[in-house]
């Protein structure tokens, strides 16, 4: 094995310290290959160098090795957190990964504290609820994360119930001048009339804020002893008050089998492994209730268990490694990478045992003293058990759709005469042209492999030097710019397929449209001197209507009428309206910018945070502010008429 590396790699490897650390594997191009973790770098990493693995996939890994990087840590703990970070971070190819599709949401506070030098905003005294996602912000109060958008306006509408807070925008809220529908129908105290005290607000937030801390047994007796103590002193609308709390916070928490026990905040993970893929699926209790749960379906898992089985091997850790199922090596992926970027809670209820090194690594990150348990009783067993069917349900989901779209692609490739030996290869781009009456005009291209769309690999371009509302020249311009560096790299290869990390032709390029939009491709392609076979239009059927389309070719076939339940014609389809959808939406954006001066207000001199507040909260959004005239900007303060003409001109 050792042959087919360099002297410098095999010497450096030789010079490894026998410390814990991460290392990390490079390709010829530089690519990451893998990041592991070891108790003893050099006598981990050497035995990749110094046995024969064959053509196995470690094997084939191994071979690609041109360049290695080691960082010594002080524990092994340290290692796993430092490895699960590049992994987060760097995408390996013989990991196993979990990505990330966006952020978790969070229920907000808002106004619990101002900036130093900062006076009080508008509404700060009367604390805002809303659905948050983001970076957090010191100055307001964060609850979460929770599982979806819906478990958060769920749980305000609750509180709306119970304590009525207000939701509404701070710009709204500082220019009501009477209560708006939510005070009419008992979701709001109305405290931007002054209909309530800003010192029982306040008391207020800090009920809902006990709620959704779970501590509702203690927020119980707290009012009850209010409502007592109101009635004593003979206040009794005070009191008929407290009692309706009491009253809807009782009925909530029975509608909502919000748990009383010591559990507060809880993630309950399962795990499924089935036909070469995993799901993980995390359930989230918090404040005691069950807020529902996401399912997370890692990539790369063949290659990665691989990998890992010959790591333990080469610490001696064999008997481990035999012992272990790759549901493991898939939960402590997914806790190591997860829980680096969001809040850990204090318990982990799990479908399989973990490292305790993991578990401690955890606790020592977070601050948190993390417990993790894989055999539960009573509630927390009905909260794995719940998970662990969910997690069956979401990977055979998952399984059934790649099998759709597998059969999707072969039905495509055979109607096009297109070779199927790897179809998990075929490539497909699709471009589309989006504007309205010639302005902001876009195109868009999208990228259809591996059975499914590869959305990080889509491209916008701005269309510019044409006549408004010329879509064959707009296409005439976004395939050149495309295809020319693919016709350049075919030159430089003597008319060869390009290697690997150079601009290649897909199998299939379409174009949302018919004999007009195929002619302007077959002439680009011409002139580039590419294949004209991969050139399909999608021509729209009778009277426009789905499932009539035919397929257009640029060199020279009839035309293609594939059926209108064909599955060939669905994954066409789906990928033409992905193109459109994909075009629209940044033709839409650049509408808005144009028209309203997008981001302009921000980049203008003199117009600081609170000079743009003002105009905003005057005007009622940027909108407003470009439709102002200058002495309308006069007017507002601190914007004097030198400044209030310079806005004027920025936006228009």
């Amino acid at each position: 094995m050792s042959q087919m590396h360099s002297d410098e790699l095999l010497a450096q490897v030789a010079a490894l310290p026998s410390l814990p650390g991460v290392y990390r594997y490079f390709d010829a191009q530089g690519g990451l290959l893998y990041v592991g973790k070891a108790r003893n770098l050099k006598r981990r990493v050497a035995n990749y160098f110094q046995k024969s693995h064959g053509g196995t996939r470690i094997g084939h890994m191994i071979s690609k090795i041109v360049r290695l990087e080691t960082t010594v840590v002080r524990s092994e703990a340290e290692a796993l957190l430092l490895e699960n970070n590049l992994i987060k971070t760097q995408h390996p190819k013989y990991n196993i990964l979990f990505r990330d599709d966006k952020s978790y949401p969070y229920l907000m506070i808002s106004g619990v504290a101002a900036r130093d030098g900062e006076g009080p905003q508008p509404g700060q005294r009367f604390a805002r609820m809303a659905y948050y996602r983001g970076s957090v912000d010191k100055r307001n109060r964060y609850f979460g994360p929770y599982p979806s958008a819906w478990a958060v306006k769920e749980t305000i509408q609750l509180l709306q119930k119970v304590f009525r807070l207000r939701t509404c925008e701070d710009t709204v809220f500082a220019n009501r001048s009477r209560p708006c529908l939510l005070y009419q129908i008992k979701r709001c105290t109305g405290p931007c009339v002054d209909l309530i005290s800003p010192e029982a607000y306040a008391l207020d937030v800090r009920n809902a804020e006990a709620m959704l801390r779970g501590e509702t047994e203690e927020l119980l007796k707290q009012l009850e002893t209010r409502m007592l103590a109101h009635s004593a002193a003979l206040e009794f609308e005070q009191a008929a008050e407290v009692r309706n709390q009491v009253t809807a916070l009782s009925r909530v928490l029975h509608q909502q089998s919000i748990e009383t026990t010591s559990d507060k905040d809880v993630d309950v993970l399962a795990v499924r492994v089935q036909g070469g893929r995993a799901c993980v699926n995390l359930a989230m209790v918090r404040g005691g209730r069950h807020l529902g749960d996401r399912p997370y379906f890692p990539s790369q898992l063949g290659d990665a268990a691989a990998v890992h089985d010959a790591e333990d091997e080469a610490e001696g850790e064999g008997e481990r490694a035999a012992a272990q199922p790759v549901e493991v090596l898939v939960l402590e992926a997914f806790l190591a990478q997860h829980y680096t970027s969001v809040p850990v809670p204090p318990v982990l209820v799990l479908s399989h045992a973990v490292d305790k090194a993991l578990v401690k690594a955890l606790s020592e990150s977070s601050g948190v003293r993390v417990s993790a348990l894989h055999q539960p009783r009573e509630q927390r067993r009905a909260w794995l058990d719940m998970a662990q069917r969910n997690a069956e349900l979401q990977l055979a989901r998952l399984l059934a759709e790649e099998g759709s779209q597998q059969a999707r692609t072969r039905a495509l490739a055979e109607a096009l005469d297109l070779p199927t030996h790897d179809l998990d290869n075929l490539s497909i781009e699709c471009f589309d042209i989006s504007h309205t009456s010639g302005e902001a005009t876009k195109a868009s291209c999208v990228v259809f492999h591996h059975h499914k769309m590869q959305s990080s690999e889509y491209r916008r371009f701005n269309i510019e030097g044409i006549v408004g509302g010329d879509d064959y020249a707009a296409m005439r311009q976004v395939l050149m710019r495309r295809y020319g560096r693919v016709a350049e790299a075919q030159r430089e290869a003597g008319g060869a397929e390009p290697t690997a990390g150079q601009a290649r032709l897909p199998d299939l390029v379409l174009v949302d449209g018919g004999v007009g939009q195929v002619s302007m491709a077959r002439e680009v392609f011409e002139s580039l001197g590419l294949d004209l076979s991969r050139i399909v239009g999608v021509e729209k059927g009778d009277k426009r209507k789905v499932g009539l389309e035919e397929l257009v070719f640029a060199d020279g076939r009839e035309k293609v009428y594939l059926g209108k339940d064909s599955a060939a014609l669905m994954l066409v389809a789906q990928i033409r309206d992905e193109a459109h959808r994909f075009a629209i939406t940044g033709m839409r954006a650049a509408r808005a910018k144009v028209r309203i001066g997008g981001g302009q207000l921000e980049e203008i001199a003199g117009v600081g945070p609170k000079k743009r507040a003002r105009l905003l909260q005057r005007f009622g959004g940027v909108r407003g502010v470009a439709d102002a005239s200058i002495e309308d900007l006069m007017k507002v303060e601190g914007i004097s008429r030198d400044l209030a003409d310079t806005i004027y001109r920025a936006l228009h």
